[in-house]
């Protein structure tokens, strides 16, 4: 996993944690619902990534 892919994995879970901390605070369930997703998926690729260091 390169530190860029890392970096931006990263960056993709904080704003999806600001989003629903937004969404929470405003009580927008959309919001909320779009933060969570992005999180989830910056999840998922930082996962992925370390699956593919394992077998390298």
């Amino acid at each position: 996993m390169s530190a860029v892919d890392k970096i931006k994995n990263k960056a993709e879970e904080l704003l999806g944690q600001g989003k629903e901390a937004a969404g929470n605070a405003t009580d927008n369930q959309d919001l909320q619902a779009e933060g969570q997703k992005d999180q989830a998926s910056g999840n998922a690729k930082q996962a992925g990534e370390k699956v593919k260091d394992i077998f390298k």
